[in-house]
C-alpha cells in the first residue's frame, strides 16, 4: 500500500496481479478509481460537482464509490465527507474509517479486499451508531461509472411461491423518469438503460438475482450483492437502483432497513467483477447468461 494524490486527492493504492485500485485518504471513505492492467479509470471522475446540503457545505461527488445511508433525504444523506479518514493497511486491501458524523452520530466504515490474482474486489460496507438514539436507515452502495455505457438490470422471471397467479417482479421509477425514453429497453428478463441521455434517469427494483453490470467499450463491470426475500427495503422494495445523467452512471445496491441501535451496526457487502475484452453482445441474455454462470 502507498500513497499518491490524484484529483487532487489523497489516496492510497492498493493492488493486485490485475487491478490497481485508489482509496481516498484526506477524503471519504470513497475508492476513486479502479484501473484494469494499466488502463483508464473504470469509475467517473467529478471532482468538482457537487450537491446541495441545508445549512452545510455542499457534498462533493467526487465520483467512484461512496457508502451513503438510505433514504435519501438532504440534511442526512448528503452530509459532507471532506475530512481525513483513518485507513488501516489489510492483508489484501485495507480497512477505512471516517470520523462520526455530528448530525447522525452514524460512523462509516469500508473494508476493501483485492482477490491476490483475478479482477475481483470485495466491499464491506458499515454504519455504526455512535449515539444515544436508535437510527433507522439502509446501507446505501453506489458506484460512479464514466458514461458512453450500457447498465444492464436483470429481473426475477421465477415464482415466489407455490402460486403462479401472484405477482413476481416489480420496477419503481423516479418522478423525473421518461418511461417512454429511447434509452431504457424494456424485455422480459432484463432492463437496459443507455448512459447516453439527455434527462436524468433512476429504475429501482427488487433483485433477487443479486447483480447488476455496466459495459462499457470491452469492460463488463458487475457488483453482486445479496437479497433476502424476508425482509423491507426502501424505495417500494428496491434492492437495486440504477441512476444515470448527462455526467455519469451509478449502480446502486441497498441493505434492508434496520434500525440500529447505540453502539450496534449495520452491514452490507459487495462483489465487484471486471471482465476485460468483453464484446456487447446483440442479445443480452447472453450476458446475463455470462454472469450468471461465472
Amino acid at each position: 500500500m502507498k500513497e499518491i494524490e490524484y484529483l487532487g486527492i489523497n489516496c492510497v493504492q492498493i493492488s493486485n496481479d490485475s487491478l490497481v485500485v485508489l482509496v481516498t485518504q484526506s477524503v471519504g471513505p470513497r475508492v476513486i478509481s479502479i484501473r484494469v492492467n494499466g488502463g483508464e479509470n473504470l469509475f467517473a471522475e467529478l471532482p468538482e460537482t457537487t450537491l446541495s446540503t441545508p445549512g452545510q457545505d455542499p457534498f462533493y461527488l467526487y465520483g467512484g464509490h461512496r457508502l451513503w445511508q438510505a433514504p435519501e433525504a438532504p440534511e442526512t444523506t448528503y452530509l459532507p465527507d471532506d475530512v481525513p479518514v483513518k485507513i488501516v493497511p489489510m492483508e489484501q486491501g485495507c480497512h477505512v474509517v471516517q470520523p462520526v458524523q455530528k448530525h447522525t452520530s452514524i460512523q462509516k466504515e469500508l473494508r476493501i479486499e483485492l482477490d491476490p490474482v483475478v479482477s475481483k474486489v470485495n466491499v464491506e460496507h458499515t454504519l455504526t451508531n455512535i449515539g444515544d438514539s436508535p437510527f433507522t436507515c439502509a446501507v446505501w452502495a453506489i458506484t460512479q461509472l464514466k458514461i458512453g455505457g450500457i447498465s444492464i438490470l436483470p429481473l426475477y422471471t421465477d415464482f415466489y411461491n407455490a402460486n403462479q397467479y401472484m405477482a413476481n417482479r416489480s420496477i419503481n421509477l423516479w418522478p423525473y423518469t421518461d418511461i417512454g425514453s429511447s434509452c431504457i429497453t424494456w424485455n422480459n428478463n432484463f432492463i437496459t438503460i443507455d448512459s447516453q441521455t439527455s434527462k436524468p434517469i433512476k429504475v429501482g427494483f427488487p433483485n433477487p438475482r443479486g447483480w447488476l453490470a455496466y459495459w462499457r467499450d470491452g469492460f463488463l463491470f458487475v457488483k453482486r450483492a445479496m437479497y433476502d426475500f424476508d425482509v423491507d427495503y426502501y424505495d417500494f422494495g428496491s434492492s437495486s437502483e440504477c441512476y444515470c445523467n448527462h455526467q455519469f452512471t451509478e449502480l446502486e445496491t441497498l441493505g434492508p432497513i434496520t434500525t440500529i441501535l447505540p453502539g450496534e451496526s449495520a452491514r452490507h457487502d459487495e462483489t465487484w467483477e471486471i471482465y476485460s475484452n468483453f464484446e456487447w453482445q446483440d442479445d443480452p441474455n447472453d450476458i446475463c447468461r455470462f454472469i450468471e454462470n461465472m
